[in-house]
């Protein structure tokens, strides 16, 4: 069989993926070379390639959806390979033929495969062929009370988008409806399926790797269960507490799925379980995963090399490489989970994450780059490897509680709460996790706020009257002193919640807490502060970031943004106002809205699009529109005034319907209105 050794490569695609094939690349003496937006030109994985090649635009469908510019731009390279990623362009049959006609070798799977296998529809009828076991289809035009609820996908594509989950028959047209826009927008095909909704069914899945000499591993399990809006939060592998037998059931339906499309290279074939143990098809997916560095832990094996290998034509090793320990990883996305997962942009000014035998850390982003509006909010992916499961969860759990985050906010602290939650740690996993423990995850948890906001309030005491580069003041007890105290104000982000801080600055220039009954300032610096707290002493490292403080505690971390001492008028906002929760471009508005229609309360009047999640902006109140600032198309930015609504007194307000439930309860800021926004389903 003909070999094509591959000297350089490029990746066609961006952030976290392409900074991890390139690790592989540099282990490999291969020379790599990175495509870029123009909101990318600054991007890790720009820094990291050998050479890096412009796609002009900002927008996916203008740079890394462009498989014409993409091919132009390895050959204007030298580059002899082409490796997809994920996402983009990776399952696009027509991309991968255009790679090998221009004379490239394709990191992937045949052309013919992905053509199977990119039609869901079409993927089930030929794994029902295989023997595959299958959920039944239901045809929606028939459907009647006894086939609810129903999973409405989109034939093409995946990551949630064009999915919907339907409990009445009443609203099985619109969400058709909904479903089909939202899979042609997305994926260009608007065809959509319907089929039962299992629930408290679990997500499980099998890496598979193929060569062309026939041999195929199937390199155990992954359940990938804990997800919100369809999108995985939480991977692990091997899936714990699966009935005996059922993993080699799943091994044998992976290896016939890749036979069946005559696959070679890495994929994924994705099982749905029923509470009952009964394993169905799902989809096939004809790339590398988000979560293979699970498997790659497990099987103490490089996914990416592989990949190349198979690539180059040579044979896999026929004997399947020994299977060791447990490995989770969880995403860090920015994202407030409280807000209704709600996408977060923004400088981040600080990503470490904890270094230690058993962590890994893949990521697109180091601290002083720039989260932006137009890609996925996947910031950084950790993953822990040890002997068993609960000490790789244990390891997980501790390295996300030690790292420090500062800028957007993120998931963090939902992770670790998942990690350490009684179902996980016992392994009762389905996809109604976080339908069922949303709220409780994201309360208030049992942190001290207040004595971080005090560490603050000191430490930028220290700042104000420190000359550059002091030494930490070192002191015992305070003592009343005659000096007045001096009062800061701080707002924890992102809940809204303000705290007032009182302090003396003596003649000794160290500031003291006033009134703060057993607390003991041991030293002070404008980086940290530490403080005895009724006998325990208690570390705080702070970092600024102009008017925002973060705060790093152990088990803690917060974020403060310092307020001034009298409220500015003009930061208040008329009643009803909606405002744009993050920034993005418009879409489209409700038919017919226009300054004098009538509005119901919970109504989608218009719709916004940020980092490939679609946000409905919900009339707060029945009543009248009484502005409107939005048009399709337009730009704006986060607290951008969209519309205003004129509520009808004494008016009753309407429910919001089940597909557009209210926005999180967590309060926002009190000068700031809570956005009426409903985010779509990610991609």
């Amino acid at each position: 069989m003909r070999r094509d050794v591959i000297h350089s490569l490029l990746v066609a695609n961006r952030g976290e993926i392409a900074c991890r094939i390139f690790r592989t690349c540099r282990d490999l003496g291969i020379t790599t070379v990175a495509v870029y937006s123009d909101a990318d030109s600054g991007a890790l994985h720009v820094r990291e390639a050998d050479l890096a090649v412009r796609l002009p635009g900002a927008a996916p469908a203008d740079t890394y959806l462009r498989g014409d510019l993409v091919v132009a731009a390895a050959l204007a390279a030298g580059a002899d390979a082409v490796h997809p990623g994920y996402g983009f362009l990776s399952e696009n049959a027509a991309f991968a033929a255009a790679v090998q006609d221009a004379g490239l070798t394709w990191v992937g799977p045949p052309v013919k495969a992905i053509e199977l296998m990119a039609s869901k529809t079409r993927a089930k009828e030929l794994m029902g062929g295989a023997g595959v076991p299958l959920l039944a289809p239901v045809d929606p035009a028939t459907a009647g009370e006894d086939d609810l609820p129903l999973l409405l996908k989109a034939a093409s594509g995946g990551g949630g988008r064009g999915m919907r989950i339907v409990r009445e028959l009443g609203s099985l047209p619109g969400e058709l409806l909904a479903a089909a826009a939202e899979a042609a927008s997305a994926f260009g095909d608007g065809e959509v399926f319907a089929e039962p909704y299992v629930e408290r069914g679990r997500h499980v899945e099998v890496q598979v790797m193929a060569d062309a000499y026939d041999t195929v591993w199937a390199l155990g399990t992954r359940d990938c269960s804990l997800q919100r809006r369809h999108q995985k939060v939480i991977e692990e592998a091997p899936a714990p507490g699966l009935d005996e037998g059922l993993p080699a059931r799943l091994h044998d339906a992976a290896v016939a799925a890749a036979r069946a499309v005559g696959y070679r290279g890495a994929g994924t074939v994705e099982f749905l379980v029923s509470a009952e143990g009964r394993p169905y098809f799902l989809e096939m997916n004809t790339r590398l995963q988000v979560e293979h560095p699970v498997t790659e832990a497990v099987f103490g094996v490089d996914l990416v090399a592989l990949q190349l290998r198979v690539a180059e034509g040579e044979p896999l090793d026929p004997v399947l490489p020994a299977a060791s320990g447990h490995a989770v990883e969880a995403r860090l996305y920015a994202e407030d989970p409280a807000r209704d997962w709600q996408p977060q942009t923004g400088a981040l000014l600080t990503l470490e994450v904890p270094e230690a035998p058993g962590l890994r850390l893949d990521t697109g982003y180091t601290g002083g780059d720039t989260i932006g509006v137009h890609y996925d909010p996947m910031v950084a992916k950790v993953i822990a490897h040890a002997p068993t499961r609960t000490e790789a969860v244990r390891l997980l759990a501790g390295a996300l509680e030690r790292a420090r985050i500062h800028g957007p906010v993120t998931n963090r602290e939902l992770l670790v709460r998942s990690l350490r939650h009684p179902d996980f740690a016992a392994a009762r996993l389905d996809t109604g996790f976080y339908d069922r423990h949303l709220a409780d995850l994201t309360a208030p948890g049992a942190g001290d706020p207040a004595t971080a906001a005090l560490a603050a309030a000191l430490a930028e005491a220290v700042r104000a009257t420190a000359s550059p580069g002091p030494a930490p003041t070192r002191f015992g007890a305070w003592r009343n002193l005659p000096s007045q105290p001096q009062v800061k104000r701080y707002r924890s982000e992102p809940d809204g919640t303000e705290h007032e801080i009182a302090y003396r600055t003596p003649r000794t220039g160290t500031p003291e807490p006033y009134d703060a009954p057993g607390i003991r300032v041991l030293a002070a610096a404008p980086d940290r502060v530490t403080l005895e707290l009724d006998g325990v002493t208690r570390h705080f490292d702070l970092a600024r970031d102009r008017d925002r403080l973060h705060v790093d505690t152990a088990g803690a971390s917060y974020t403060f943004t310092a307020l001034p001492r009298f409220t500015d008028p003009a930061t208040q906002t008329d009643p009803g106002s909606l405002l744009a929760p993050m920034p993005g471009t418009v879409v489209r508005l409700a038919e017919g809205l226009a300054p004098g229609v009538p509005v119901e309360a919970g109504q989608p009047l218009i719709w916004l699009e940020a980092m490939k999640m679609e946000h409905r902006i919900l009339a707060p109140a029945s009543g009248t529109l009484t502005a409107l600032h939005a048009a399709p198309g337009h730009q704006v930015e986060v607290g951008a005034l969209l519309a205003v609504v004129q509520e009808v007194p004494d008016a009753t307000p309407a429910s919001a319907p089940a597909s557009a439930p209210a926005p999180a309860s967590a309060p926002a800021p009190a000068s700031v209105p809570a956005p009426a926004s409903v985010p779509e389903e990610n991609a």
